[in-house]
């Protein structure tokens, strides 16, 4: 059975007939945060779904719409900032029914509506198909290293002797006798050149510029809105304000301290109110336990080609987002002709 779904009975379902939507549907958020559109997958495990009262749907006509090209229309960064200047609200803004039937979209002949929306498709198919892999190589690397330094299976381990849970050889030390956080830089989209190097904040990769603030390869975690993830950026990168890098790998490599603050769970360390925000302090007086370098290289030496596919493959991820975001309007507007 399908996992993140609620159930209710067939009588309760009955009761929210207005709110069920299938395959096709486009389901766009009307509170808090608004300018965001869905699609309901015609394949999907179930022919029928129940949306929330923080939800509103949208049944295109089939005749003259293709469901596709409409949630590619509405879902492009133009159109989603169009929507959000339309809300109503003061503190939680907010669309409503009336709203959502006064949008207006341009819609050419239905065959080019289908071309154009398989266009854009196989590149969301291309980024799908990226992001699986990198999930696939990103759990065999967690679980190597959870196998040498958290379940302490490590090669050699039945001959290292173990003292209080500790083998020998490695020390506990404060985080920051092992890694440096330190805060991103500003930098304004409007500021933003086109270029290769990327631009890190707090949830990964989110543009390009043409200069780069820090050599790589380095380790980023986010600083304010959204913790707990950290990334792994191969080459020279910008990290942003949002984010904090490692300045300092002091007793450990960029591999093994990627995965070593994975493991911390940094999102506990908040110490913001209405703006989650990371503790780099508390973070940096955390007791954390490190291996003598030759195994730290060892870990490295096998663990490297996975970390390098998966730096490849979020990157042309990243490229293949901006150039779909680029061919959107243009898409949409008949500019391009497909």
């Amino acid at each position: 059975m399908p996992e993140g779904f609620v159930f209710v009975s067939e009588a309760r379902a009955q009761e929210y007939r207005p709110q069920h939507v299938r395959g096709g549907d486009l389901v766009f958020t009307c509170w808090g945060t608004i300018g965001q559109v869905g699609i309901v997958p015609e394949d999907g495990p179930y022919p029928e779904y129940i949306i929330s009262n923080k939800q509103l749907k949208l049944r295109v006509d089939r005749t003259i719409a293709d469901p596709r090209f409409c949630f590619y229309y509405f879902a492009s960064p133009r159109y989603a900032e169009y929507i959000r200047n339309r809300g109503i609200g003061g503190a939680v803004p907010g669309i409503n029914l009336g709203i959502l039937k006064s949008l207006v979209i341009a819609l050419p002949s239905i065959d080019v509506q289908g071309r154009a929306a398989d266009f854009l498709t196989a590149y969301d198919d291309l980024i799908e198909n990226n992001r699986r892999r990198m999930a696939l190589l990103e759990e065999a690397a967690r679980q190597l290293y959870r196998e040498w330094f958290v379940r302490l299976r490590f090669p050699g381990y039945e001959h290292t002797a173990i003292s209080d849970g500790v083998p020998d050889g490695r020390e506990r030390m404060p985080f920051e006798n092992a890694l440096i956080l330190q805060r991103g830089f500003d930098l304004p989209v409007q500021d933003r050149e086109e270029g290769d190097f990327p631009v890190v904040g707090s949830r990964g990769i989110v543009g390009f510029h043409s200069r780069s603030k820090v050599r790589g390869p380095g380790v980023v975690t986010g600083r304010s809105g959204s913790l707990g993830d950290v990334h792994f950026i191969p080459h020279d990168f910008w990290p942003l304000n949002t984010a904090l890098w490692v300045k300092e790998f002091k007793r450990v490599s960029p591999f093994f301290g990627m995965f070593l603050m994975r493991e911390l769970d940094l999102k506990q360390y908040n110490g913001g109110a209405s703006v989650p925000t990371l503790d780099r302090k508390a973070v940096h007086r955390i007791e954390v336990l490190v291996p003598p370098q030759r195994m730290i290289r060892a870990f490295d030496e096998v663990v490297r080609p996975l970390v390098d596919q998966i730096s490849c493959l979020e990157l042309l991820a990243k490229k293949l987002l901006v150039a779909r975001d680029l061919l959107l309007p243009r898409l949409m507007s008949g500019e391009i002709v497909v």
